[in-house]
């Protein structure tokens, strides 16, 4: 498979793209910024500098040409504000769909967030007044990018992750609709995506994870 990765530079992207290199496939981790090439091509991927908040799902698709799958593992990340939150977490995930279905790309791996759809309407707003309206306009954004996602004839996986750690992988979790709060190695969260795509599991399957006691493939494979 040829998998490429929008936020590719992040954390779980870098983690999963010598994932998928090590198991014999080839990755591509999209970028922003140029002077991330180097450290994704370490990885032993390919990098294409693309700005997902200033290109169009036309220019974006013609990078995606030959590519079999993609995974959503973009963010605005720590610091950025409220209008970020929706211009990267929520429009950027539509963009990449909208390119992959111009480019013929049916699979698509979303890295969301655990309770996304618990935001407050009311402080889930732009401006938002402070650091915790901030919070709950990402969990919005998160919120309207898997339900976009959702509602495309694509075959689709939704994973949303407990909170982030980076300890090494155990290899095993506990999935569901929902689960209790909790933690998860970003490398476990790679591997989960990695799994659902070379297994091709949980399609059409919104799921929450965090560490748990089952392999992650028998995890996997239970909610398919």
């Amino acid at each position: 498979m040829k998998i490429a990765i929008a936020g590719g530079h992040g954390q779980i992207a870098l983690l999963l793209a010598r994932l998928i290199t090590e198991a014999g496939h080839e990755a591509i981790g999209i970028v922003r910024n140029p002077a991330h090439v180097s450290d994704v091509e370490q990885t032993g991927a390919a990098a294409i500098v693309a700005d997902l908040e200033q290109l169009d799902d036309d220019q974006l698709a013609l990078r995606l040409r030959g590519v079999d799958a993609v995974v959503f593992a973009a963010g605005a990340g720590p610091g950025s504000g409220a209008e970020r939150k929706l211009s990267v977490d929520r429009d950027a995930a539509a963009l990449l769909a909208d390119a992959a279905e111009r480019a013929g790309i049916d699979r698509y791996v979303m890295v969301s967030a655990m309770a996304a759809d618990t935001y407050d309407p009311e402080l889930a707003i732009v401006p938002a007044k402070d650091d915790a309206a901030v919070f709950q306009v990402y969990l919005r954004a998160k919120a309207e990018a898997d339900a976009d996602l959702r509602a495309r004839n694509m075959r689709w996986t939704i994973v949303r992750p407990g909170g982030l750690l980076d300890t090494p992988p155990q290899g095993t979790i506990a999935v569901g609709s929902t689960v209790p709060r909790g933690s998860i190695p970003r490398a476990d969260v790679a591997a989960v995506v990695l799994h659902a795509l070379l297994d091709d599991t949980a399609v059409g399957v919104q799921f929450e994870v965090t560490s748990g006691n089952t392999p992650i493939p028998a995890a996997l494979a239970a909610i398919s």
